[in-house]
């Protein structure tokens, strides 16, 4: 499976020019490519090809005195930025033709120099490596500083290196690894989400909320209310963007190392994990919204996921629809949909006193092992049409 690495990256001053530059000209490629493509279609004209594209707003435009400076950075960098402008496309096609699952995606749009977050990707073509003085050598950029938290386990295929809001710089690198499988074990969980407690496994232990972005709330309203004062364009301001963006960095790393640290321990102690699909996009336009981002469940649950593949766990969904809160786990009979202050009750039916949340984990664990075993038998089949047997034909 592929895998991403991240680390911090130190530039030197001359560095942080060269990369600009880098940004600046991806920026520009990606414009042209895509006013091209929307100035053929207002014309009705064909739709511009990839290899032409190529050739008309970085091969010729590099020979123009308007875009000669695009000769300045690696030409694998712009090539990367037409790459991203096609697979914008593709997805928004498919996402059209109904061939793409999930929510509408939208055209591409132009990108603008005043995003807080810029980025550039080299491939193997660019050559770019990791030098013998641990550095990150990237073709005119020169030999970067890197904050070694790790080894890579493999050869990158490739490198994205990324300015983010607060000003920091990073680099991503996609390792193709192999599965590291752990010893298995006994025990299996169900895991409910939540906001008060975050996590509630299927045998009692509830892990409470850190809620990192409540408790930094007071900080990020006067650093917020600091930069509603400031005139827009000056140098003030921009100063107190990027307070507010480190601000945000901060607790979102803080939540993103918590919840890192708490699927490897639920990974490592069971060999099936089973978690409800939630719609948090859903969630997050009610009157919770502050706490279910807080939350940040579809980070955690992507996490358990990986987790799971490359160490060898069995992982699977319910299904969001699924009652369960509303369905004894000692008998199975359906009570009925509670209120949300109702935190335990007791099954009219077997008598037994039942905390919501830990009734809830255990009945997606037993509905968990009933997905994971619907998908081991239907495997070759599903999402393919299937050619149904023969049947005799009727008569009369």
């Amino acid at each position: 499976m592929q895998l991403r690495y991240n680390y911090r990256l130190d530039p030197s001053p001359g560095q942080i020019a060269a990369l600009s530059r880098a940004f600046g000209c991806a920026r520009v490629v990606f414009n042209d490519a895509l006013r091209l493509r929307q100035d053929a279609r207002a014309a009705g004209l064909a739709y511009i090809s990839d290899g032409e594209l190529s050739r008309r707003v970085v091969t010729e435009a590099k020979r123009t005195p308007g875009r000669a400076w695009l000769g300045e950075v690696s030409a694998v960098v712009l090539q990367q930025a037409l790459a991203d402008l096609n697979t914008a496309y593709r997805n928004f096609f498919s996402s059209v033709s109904g061939k793409r699952k999930g929510r509408k995606v939208a055209p591409p749009r132009f990108r603008s120099r005043k995003d807080n977050r810029q980025s550039i990707r080299f491939t193997k073509n660019a050559r770019f490596t990791v030098t013998a003085g641990r550095k990150l050598r990237l073709p005119k950029i020169g030999d970067v500083p890197v904050r070694w938290s790790r080894d890579l386990p493999a050869e990158p295929s490739s490198v994205t290196v990324i300015r983010d809001p607060a000003g920091r710089y990073f680099a991503s690198f996609v390792v193709q690894t192999t599965d590291d499988p752990l010893p298995p074990v006994e025990s299996e969980t169900g895991i409910d989400l939540g906001l008060t407690r975050f996590v509630i496994l299927s045998d009692g232990t509830k892990v409470t909320s850190p809620t990192f972005l409540r408790r930094a709330h007071r900080k990020l309203r006067r650093l917020q209310k600091d930069l509603c004062r400031r005139k827009k364009g000056s140098s003030n301001r921009r100063k107190a963007v990027v307070k507010v963006a480190r601000a945000h960095a901060h607790v979102a790393d803080a939540r993103r190392d918590w919840q890192h640290k708490l699927s490897t321990a639920i990974i490592r102690e069971n060999q099936a994990v089973y978690v409800e699909d939630l719609c948090v996009a859903g969630l997050g336009r009610t009157r919770l919204a502050r706490s279910v981002h807080d939350a940040g469940w579809s980070q955690f649950v992507n996490m358990l996921e990986y987790k799971a593949v490359k160490r060898g766990r069995a992982f699977a969904k319910v299904d969001r629809f699924f009652p369960s809160s509303q369905v004894c786990s000692a008998c199975g009979v359906k009570d009925g949909p509670k209120p949300l202050d109702v935190r335990a009750w007791t099954c009219p039916a077997c008598g037994v006193h039942h905390d919501r949340d830990v009734n809830a984990a255990r009945n997606i664990q037993t509905e968990g092992r009933k997905v994971a075993a619907g998908q081991a038998e239907t495997v070759n089949a599903r999402g393919a049409r299937v050619r149904p047997a023969p049947v005799p034909a009727s008569r009369g």
